[in-house]
């Protein structure tokens, strides 16, 4: 595996979930990082300095010598290419596809549903909880379903950016007031990825259940 001459600056807030996913799988691939922490309640995500990196003006953002990455799941596609392993984001059709899909559940079903039960009570935000938390448990019972046969999200026996993809705002659920308890699969997977060389987990916060 190849690694960057220089370590890569990763602008980040280390309670978001979409931050963590690109801070978790530059260390499991064991890349060097230089960490810039974004002052979000002092607005310097809407300075012209940071909308220059991105203009839509959220976390996280990469710089890997001249190259500029926004968007946690571009993050990965970007890292995976660049400097993982093939089974990361394998290169055949029908597995890449599989990948995809889960990407989209993390910017999709994920983050309305798991991740916005956690903003409310992390961060404030006024989504309506018990609609948030239904989305929450709709997906789960999918996922449930689906890594009961197998150990990843994807087909195989080695993980992908899939599975880096969605695990944050699940494993951290439990701080939006979803419960993991009738999900034995899904808690299983979770503890894969914990599992893996390299994990570096994203600090949790007393709320929710966890409060």
């Amino acid at each position: 595996m190849t690694h960057p001459a220089q370590p890569i600056v990763l602008h980040r807030f280390t309670l978001s979930g979409h931050s963590h996913r690109a801070e978790l799988f530059l260390s499991l691939l064991g890349l060097p990082v230089t960490p810039l922490d974004v002052d979000l309640l002092g607005g310097q995500h809407k300075t012209p300095a940071y909308l220059a990196m991105n203009c839509f003006g959220q976390v996280p953002v990469i710089q890997d010598g001249d190259v500029t990455v926004a968007d946690s799941n571009a993050i990965l596609v970007y890292l995976a290419r660049r400097y993982g392993a093939a089974h990361w984001l394998p290169t055949d059709p029908a597995t890449e596809a599989q990948v995809q899909r889960w990407l989209s559940v993390a910017a999709g079903q994920v983050a309305y549903g798991p991740c916005a039960a956690r903003l409310i009570t992390v961060f404030g935000m006024s989504f309506h909880a018990d609609e948030v938390i239904a989305r929450a448990h709709a997906l789960f019972a999918i996922m449930e379903k689906e890594l009961a046969g197998r150990p990843w999200l994807v087909a195989g026996d080695q993980p992908t950016i899939a599975d880096v993809a969605n695990y944050t705002y699940i494993a951290h659920c439990p701080e939006g007031n979803v419960s993991l308890d009738a999900y034995p699969a899904i808690r299983a997977w979770l503890a894969r990825v914990e599992a893996l060389p390299g994990f570096f987990p994203m600090p949790v916060s007393a709320a929710g259940l966890r409060a």
